[in-house]
């Protein structure tokens, strides 16, 4: 299992992020793999969590044409700056899981 950790220092957001940042997720899931998709806004911070079985699904997923434009408009538009890390999960645990 591959984790994407996504952590960015935010610029602006409007609606079209909103509808941007739902149409990237559910095309993540549904056209390519992606196990999970969790993002969370704090102050002006955002971190974005997505799990998933394979490093190739993650490459597909980020060229992606619709993604591809998301990135340039987080690039240029909604984000001070951003990065992402992938790493390989070797464990997890927990309670109720």
């Amino acid at each position: 299992m591959f984790v994407v950790i996504f952590r960015a220092e935010i610029n602006e957001f409007d609606s079209e992020y909103s509808e941007m940042a739902e149409r990237m997720r559910d095309l993540a899931i549904d056209e390519y793999g992606c196990k999970k998709f969790v993002a969370v806004t704090e102050g002006n911070t955002e971190i974005a969590i997505s799990y998933w079985d394979s490093e190739e699904q993650i490459k597909e997923w980020k060229q992606n044409s619709e993604h591809l434009i998301a990135q340039g408009k987080g690039r240029s538009k909604w984000y001070k700056s951003y990065t992402v890390e992938i790493v390989e999960m070797v464990r997890s645990y927990g309670s109720g899981t």
